[in-house]
């Protein structure tokens, strides 16, 4: 069965088809990068222009001097090292809670069949449908007033952490992964002895480290980036997140500091996708097929 391509195999195999084909390639590859590449070149050279400079019209492609001043002005005058630890305290919590709880509920749901389980997981997926910002309020007036034990989270990282493990989204990205897994090693493993939870750890964990990779930069995305939620909840400026720090302490900053405060702010997430973007494919393409 032949393949059809966009370049006939007889044209690549002409040096003049072959020096199209790949000038071509060569081109639509540069301006992709560019196109990707230049806006982070944008932001990072607009925190070593002047003041002037950087709110000049029209602007400057290259700084005509190169100020370091503006990152490290915006390391102390923003404060930035205790709100970046803030948010990492506050990502890695709800990151660990959402991938202990969801996982547990996607493994009940996937293997263990439990009673009105298809009930459940409909009611799960129909909170999908509600838009975001209706559940705000009933969120933080439970938050203000705990139930049962009525105390207040409020300033407390668990205002983050409880309320991202109710993840409808990557609850069903994790139950899916499992309904793909080849039952024949599960019932090997029941063979040997292992129990549910023997299994769940020896056997569908290691399995499911593509699923989790995805399933984690979610979690810390979602929580890194958010700003509604954290500034409803943290009145106290000492544990605000970096997204609230931002824009709370921006009034009396000048652009040149701002702009290099959003530069260092985005490096860990940056970071993060680079050093794990293999499992972030290798999850996306392992739940696109069934194996």
């Amino acid at each position: 069965m032949s393949t059809r391509t966009l370049v006939s195999p007889a044209t690549l195999a002409r040096p003049r088809g072959r020096a199209v084909y790949w000038t071509v390639f060569g081109a639509v590859v540069v301006l992709f990068a560019l196109a990707f590449l230049f806006p982070v070149y944008w932001m990072v050279s607009g925190a070593m222009k002047s003041p002037d400079e950087v709110a000049r019209t029209p602007p400057t492609l290259v700084p005509e001097q190169w100020h370091l001043s503006g990152y490290t002005d915006a390391w102390d005058l923003m404060q930035l090292p205790q709100h970046l630890w803030n948010t990492v305290v506050q990502a890695a919590g709800a990151w660990v809670f959402q991938l202990v709880f969801c996982t547990a509920a996607a493994y009940a749901l996937s293997k263990l069949k439990p009673a009105f389980g298809k009930v459940i997981l409909g009611g799960i997926l129909a909170t999908l449908m509600v838009p975001a910002q209706a559940l705000v309020v009933p969120k933080y007036l439970t938050v203000a007033d705990l139930p049962l034990i009525h105390t207040s989270l409020l300033n407390d990282p668990l205002a983050i952490w409880l309320p991202a493990v109710a993840n409808a989204f990557n609850l069903y990205l994790l139950k899916r992964f499992f309904d793909q897994l080849p039952r024949d090693v599960l019932e090997a493993a029941e063979i040997d002895g292992a129990g549910k939870l023997r299994t769940l750890w020896s056997i569908v964990l290691p399995m499911s480290r593509p699923v989790l990779g995805v399933v984690s930069i979610f979690a810390l995305v979602a929580v890194w980036q958010d700003f509604l939620w954290p500034l409803m909840v943290f009145s106290d400026t000492g544990k605000q997140p970096i997204s609230v720090a931002l824009v709370q302490l921006s009034q009396n900053i000048q652009l040149t500091v701002l702009i290099a405060a959003m530069v260092i702010a985005s490096i860990p997430m940056v970071a993060l996708f680079l050093v794990f973007q293999r499992h972030i494919i290798a999850g996306i393409s392992a739940g696109s097929t069934k194996g």
